[in-house]
């Protein structure tokens, strides 16, 4: 990158949001004590019933127990969860006298936490937080503790909910939905399946590389996404061949985590677009929507940033030297499907029901999506037809 452009991005005006973070090995056992810090005395435990079935769930509720803060379950969230399950989520928050929230979960479980949160505080429907900074009151004392290594909810200012009226995903992004603490375990992705483990990782890559592509960047969240990226791409694999590696799975947890740090301050683009129309319509599995998009997005964003993706593409190993773009592009894109392939993610979007008699709603949809915005490139309708007909 040519120095005077690396300098007016260093000096350029940012500014970054990240909650408190402890990482390691049995961080997930401090939440009684970073819940006592925080003054709460009820807290509503927010998790899916796959989580609670791990054993995970009742971890935290002991060390709440400990420390003197009760605790009730509420486990009615959905992959993609839903606007009425955040509904239903507050009541119980509410009629259970709860002054506080703990997320134990994947993506789905932190992004309801979150969305009960705003509920609660402003006292309207979340599909009326839709958007960015539409959120006036911050919600109550939120701990999140991740059991995958993908979504980075814990430690984002984005909540995703699907709006099962329009049959859309909506993108409430804002300050206000970034947790207290994130208690970041790596342990607690060892009962994570070879393809949870695959989706949940290619989708903490996505984040990366958009984060470092996006029209928003910054020097401190490229530094993030870089690392990011060297780090997913080197230890995912491994963990699929070897799934109790602890160490590479916490490699790939905080390859996830500094993921987030980059995509909640830089914000997405087009292939988080794409993917939250196709998983509000067709409630698809959103890691594995990102992975199958990912390579028709770069080779069409590719242009407008071929610098942005030279380094992604020596940080993944690859020898960009002397080459001329269309090769380096290429070289990326067959990279990326090899990588896919090699954890495991071999489906298209036709396998999962995608048709083109589909195609107009989830087209405008993506096209109205929040982190289109900040895509290196605005795309046009036919460009987003062509990228799902390529993934089809």
């Amino acid at each position: 990158m040519k120095q005077g452009l690396f300098m007016k991005e260093v000096l350029a005006l940012r500014k970054l949001v990240v909650p408190e973070v402890v990482f390691g090995v049995d961080a997930a056992l401090l939440a009684g004590q970073y819940a006592e810090n925080l003054g709460v005395k009820k807290s509503l435990v927010v998790t899916d019933s796959g989580v609670e079935k791990c054993g995970w769930v009742s971890l935290v509720k002991e060390s709440l127990e400990n420390s003197g803060v009760e605790s009730v379950i509420f486990n009615r969230v959905s992959s993609n969860p839903r606007d009425y399950e955040v509904m239903e989520g507050e009541e119980f928050y509410r009629e259970s006298g709860c002054d506080s929230i703990v997320a134990i979960g994947g993506g789905s479980s932190m992004d309801c936490a979150k969305g009960i949160g705003i509920v609660s505080t402003n006292g309207a429907h979340i599909r009326d937080f839709e958007g960015v900074d539409m959120v006036r009151r911050p919600g109550p004392p939120l701990i999140c503790i991740p059991t995958t290594a993908g979504s980075s909810a814990d430690v984002s200012q984005f909540a995703i909910i699907s709006d099962t009226v329009r049959k859309v995903k909506i993108s409430i992004v804002s300050k206000a939905t970034v947790p207290d603490v994130a208690l970041v375990d790596p342990k607690l992705t060892l009962t994570m399946d070879a393809n949870l483990t695959a989706s949940t990782g290619m989708d903490a890559l996505t984040h990366a590389f958009e984060a470092y592509v996006s029209n928003a960047n910054s020097a401190v969240t490229d530094l993030f996404a870089l690392d990011a990226i060297s780090m997913i791409n080197s230890s995912l694999p491994e963990v699929i061949r070897d799934p109790e590696n602890l160490e590479k799975r916490g490699r790939v947890m905080l390859g996830s985590m500094e993921a987030g740090f980059a995509f909640s301050n830089a914000i997405l683009g087009a292939v988080h677009a794409l993917a939250h129309s196709l998983g509000g319509f067709l409630d698809l599995p959103h890691g594995e929507c990102n992975a199958i998009l990912l390579p028709y997005v770069v080779r069409k964003n590719f242009d407008y940033a071929a610098d942005r993706y030279r380094v992604i593409a020596e940080n993944m190993g690859l020898d960009t030297s002397g080459h001329a773009d269309g090769y380096v592009c290429d070289l990326l894109v067959d990279h990326i499907e090899k990588l896919k392939h090699e954890v495991g993610l071999v489906r298209t979007l036709k396998d999962f029901g995608m048709t083109a008699d589909k195609m107009d709603f989830v087209t405008e949809n993506a096209l109205n999506d929040a982190c289109m915005v900040t895509n290196p490139v605005n795309l046009t309708i036919e460009d987003v037809v062509k990228i799902y007909e390529a993934a089809l």
